[in-house]
């Protein structure tokens, strides 16, 4: 049972991205009791979740990448579209930073701001721990989701029988909002799952949608701590 589970296609996809929302659901959760002073403790703790998180999900994907047949690196042999993949990423970071508006009952987000620590050998271990999630565990982790499974599966529930690239005015649409809605800045993130999205049509690749993606947080990364809009982090 346990075997049939892991090799289970919806099951290897879906899981380490659910791993993933939950510790943000635990972290959100923790920030409001801690606001509504239902409990206290230094809010620096929060930061520390962000290592578990990106552990557990980097395990979750090396245990079941031999389930993800459809990530196939000779994709970028390619060049067209890798190139194409590569300024789609930087497309979408220009975006991101230029549509940063959020909703009326939205705050602009604190973001992750690795200055909260005094140690300079403490922050700088923050940094790479969330640079590498930003730029290889999320985009792996989003892309099987997204578009490996999701934009597959609303077209058919028995979703590997469906073609990677095959099109879905329904789906492009559905995964399009949900995407954006998964962010907070929820305008740059539907533009950005409309772009994501155009790459898997074009390209017929999974690999390259996940290259597009961490060329656009590797550029989201360096901005941030160049600048230290740290609301985009």
């Amino acid at each position: 049972m346990k075997s049939s589970i892991l090799n289970n296609p919806t099951f290897t996809r879906v899981s380490p991205f659910v791993a993933f929302m939950a510790f943000i659901a635990i972290e959100e959760g923790l920030r409001a009791l801690l606001q509504r002073q239902i409990v206290n403790f230094d809010p620096i703790v929060l930061y520390w979740l962000y290592i578990p998180k990106a552990v557990l999900v980097a395990l979750m994907l090396l245990m079941f990448r031999k389930s993800y047949t459809e990530v196939r690196s000779k994709d970028f042999l390619d060049y067209w579209h890798t190139a194409l993949s590569v300024f789609s990423g930087f497309l979408i970071f220009f975006l991101w930073i230029n549509m940063d508006w959020t909703l009326g009952s939205q705050n602009t987000p604190a973001g992750f701001n690795p200055e909260v620590f005094s140690e300079g050998y403490v922050k700088w271990l923050m940094i790479v721990v969330r640079v590498t999630g930003a730029v290889i565990i999320v985009p792996i982790m989003e892309e099987l989701f997204w578009r490996s499974f999701l934009l597959r599966y609303l077209i058919n529930a028995d979703f590997t029988t469906v073609a990677i690239g095959r099109f879905s005015l329904f789906s492009f649409i559905a995964v399009s909002v949900m995407f954006g809605l998964e962010h907070h800045y929820i305008f740059a993130g539907i533009m950005a799952g409309v772009i994501f999205n155009g790459i898997y049509y074009y390209t017929r690749s999974i690999a390259h949608c996940i290259l597009s993606h961490a060329v656009a947080n590797l550029c989201l990364a360096y901005y941030v701590l160049t600048t230290g809009y740290w609301r985009f982090w």
